[in-house]
């Protein structure tokens, strides 16, 4: 084979982790094949002062990325599923999933060990409203503050006093070779994570059959279906990565069991649920439970925060 794929990345240093390992496994998978990267600052990576909820959401650090892809600037991009909004432009798909690590959420700190031991009125830093909710809710006496920016820019944060702990994804700190940083990672049923948090999928051309073609050995099939379920269940419930909507798909018993919860960014209110199913309904089960989390208490709680369902 004698060709070149090109991939439009984020200049973060997870972003490219992630390309730089899509590219080493489609390298190896296809003898001859030159992966190029093309790096790109997104406007999510340029307005790091203004709150992701209120400029956007996340759909902010991939629309350059797809852009490139729609004008044939680039072939694919790499994204953390948790960032990709539950509709695509025109044009585009997800051409694969990698098989999904540790989507659990972690603790870090340089002082503290536990949730438990941080002392009441702390200041726990996170630029997430589904883990702020969800850590008011077990913990009420914290103070959260918003820290956005990369891994290493948010730590950075914590060093210069801004916060004592900080909350990030289990998977990107082991990913960038700083997992020895966590102190406490929560069980996927005390502390629900991002819909499709672990998972690293590829978006590219709906007509490129040959970029398609090339992507095949490097898909997850349980990923894959994982991610039909809690992303049906995260567009039934207004598809925005930044409102405080968690969801969990996994195999319990040969059954697929998934995990939703809504709530309020205060933690006062929250709404949570279990449903389980055939592995062929995961999309339908993840419309099922949304049906019941917003019939439960979920559509005002997401009405006070101006997402009408």
């Amino acid at each position: 084979m004698s060709t070149t794929l090109r991939i439009a990345t984020r200049q973060s240093p997870l972003a490219l982790w992630q390309a730089e390992h899509v590219k080493a496994r489609l390298e190896t998978a296809h003898h001859g094949l030159l992966v190029e990267l093309l790096p790109m600052t997104t406007e999510g990576d340029r307005r790091l002062s203004s709150s992701l909820a209120k400029i956007g959401g996340k759909g902010l650090f991939v629309k350059e990325l797809e852009q490139a892809m729609l004008e044939n600037r680039a072939d694919l991009a790499v994204h953390s599923m948790k960032d990709v909004p539950a509709t695509l432009p025109e044009g585009l798909c997800l051409g694969a999933f990698l098989r999904g690590e540790d989507p659990r959420d972690a603790l870090v700190s340089d002082t503290y060990d536990s949730l438990e031991s941080l002392p009441p009125g702390a200041i726990v830093g996170t630029a997430s409203l589904r883990r702020r909710a969800q850590l008011l809710r077990l913990r009420s006496d914290l103070q959260v503050v918003e820290v956005r920016g990369n891994v290493g820019t948010r730590l950075k944060r914590m060093q210069e006093g801004r916060c004592v702990a900080m909350l990030l994804a289990h998977a990107g700190l082991t990913r960038l070779g700083l997992g020895a940083r966590i102190r406490e990672s929560f069980d996927v049923e005390r502390f629900v994570p991002a819909i499709a948090q672990g998972v690293i999928g590829i978006e590219c051309r709906s007509d490129d059959s040959r970029t398609r073609q090339l992507l095949k050995p490097l898909h997850d099939s349980f990923a894959a279906v994982r991610l039909a379920a809690e992303r049906a269940m995260g567009a039934r419930m207004g598809g925005a990565c930044t409102v405080p909507v968690a969801g969990h798909a996994r195999l319990h018993e040969g059954r697929l069991q998934l995990t939703g919860l809504v709530a309020a960014p205060d933690g006062m209110r929250l709404v949570r649920g279990t449903l389980a199913g055939r592995r062929s309904t995961a999309a339908e089960l993840g419309e099922r439970l949304a049906e019941q989390l917003l019939n439960a208490g979920g559509r005002e709680i997401l009405a006070d925060l101006g997402i009408n369902v």
